[in-house]
């Protein structure tokens, strides 16, 4: 079955009758089908709760028509499994206890069996399959060690990195053991997702665009590629690179690993692919702001996206980040369909 689904036939790069479509964030705020779960729960809850996960997961399948489903939770289970307190507050975003800022703190944090540990993910991955029915594919994901070691250190989300980069720049031994065993617990967590039965997994390096290109050498791509090589069913489950704002290094990028890279809107289509290479696909771009411009600007552009791809197989639309919370419903939908439309070969 999984050969016919268009989604993981682009990851592949073969020859596709139309461009496939999935949004970062797709499952999510904007909807008002979510609204109405989230007014009776708390975001962990949701997170933590098999059946409320694949409620929402399944709930954009649903309503946009996507070409696969992403299953809900938040990267910072990860982080919170790891020995970590973690907090949701409305309109602040997580933060986690006790940031790690020295050695000692380091050694404090733990690998946990994911199996075990993050079990209601790998629960709601199987329900997530069996509610799906073979619909579309489903994508598993985790973040990406950089983006997981800056929540851990600043002990919430940052504009300046203060704390990551005085550890990077002052305590580097520190820096790669924290970044060693989150690239280990990483592991160990994409692969329970395969055991599980995603049929794809993203990783996501959300912050990571905030460092120079040789910092990013030094400090992370090692880490992240040993995670692309530990991972189980190389070739036969696609795994997604998606670095935020990573434009000035994406080349180093696409040496980390990955079947396709995501790539954010900063930077032209075209030009993204020319820099990494056709033998990888590529994922994106377009700006989730633009969905709140008029229809027809939303068009122009798809159109553009559509067209620097040149119909190359390997090309999956998203957009360069997730969904903004505030977005017209209907203009969500309208994206999905106008893709679908446009890009029909």
């Amino acid at each position: 079955m999984s050969e016919e689904y268009l989604f993981l036939r682009a990851c592949r790069r073969e020859e596709v009758e139309r461009t496939p479509v999935w949004l970062m964030r797709q499952a999510g705020r904007y909807m008002a089908a979510y609204q109405k779960v989230r007014a009776e729960h708390s975001f962990l809850e949701m997170c933590k709760n098999p059946k409320l996960a694949v409620q929402v997961t399944l709930q954009p399948v649903e309503r946009l028509g996507v070409d696969a489903a992403i299953l809900f939770s938040d990267i910072l289970v990860l982080v919170e499994a790891m020995g970590m307190k973690l907090e949701f507050h409305e309109g602040l975003g997580p933060r986690l206890h006790e940031p790690v800022r020295s050695l000692e703190g380091v050694e404090k944090l733990r690998v946990p069996d994911a199996e075990k540990e993050l079990g209601y993910v790998m629960e709601a991955i199987k329900l997530a399959r069996e509610k799906l029915r073979g619909r579309v594919p489903l994508i598993g994901f985790s973040g990406a060690p950089f983006t997981l070691a800056s929540y851990i250190i600043e002990g919430q989300g940052s504009r300046s990195f203060r704390f990551t980069k005085e550890m990077m720049f002052s305590q580097p031994e520190t820096f790669h053991a924290l970044m060693e065993k989150i690239a280990d617990a990483v592991i160990d967590y994409l692969n329970a997702q395969i055991h599980a039965g995603a049929q794809a997994l993203q990783i996501f390096d959300s912050w990571v665009g905030c460092l120079a290109p040789e910092d990013y050498e030094r400090y992370v791509l090692p880490h992240m590629q040993r995670i692309f090589a530990s991972l189980d069913a190389r070739g036969e489950v696609p795994v997604i690179h998606f670095a935020n704002q990573a434009a000035t290094f994406l080349e180093k990028v696409r040496a980390a690993g990955g079947d396709v890279i995501g790539v954010d809107w900063r930077i032209p289509l075209d030009e993204a692919w020319r820099r990494v290479g056709y033998d990888v696909a590529i994922q994106g771009n377009l700006d989730p702001m633009a969905l709140f411009a008029p229809l027809e600007e939303i068009e122009r552009r798809v159109r553009d996206i559509l067209a620097k791809a040149e119909s190359r197989p390997g090309h999956i639309f998203n957009l360069g980040h997730g969904v903004h919370k505030d977005t017209p419903e209907e203009k969500v939908v309208a994206l999905v369909r106008m893709v679908k439309e446009l890009s029909a070969r």
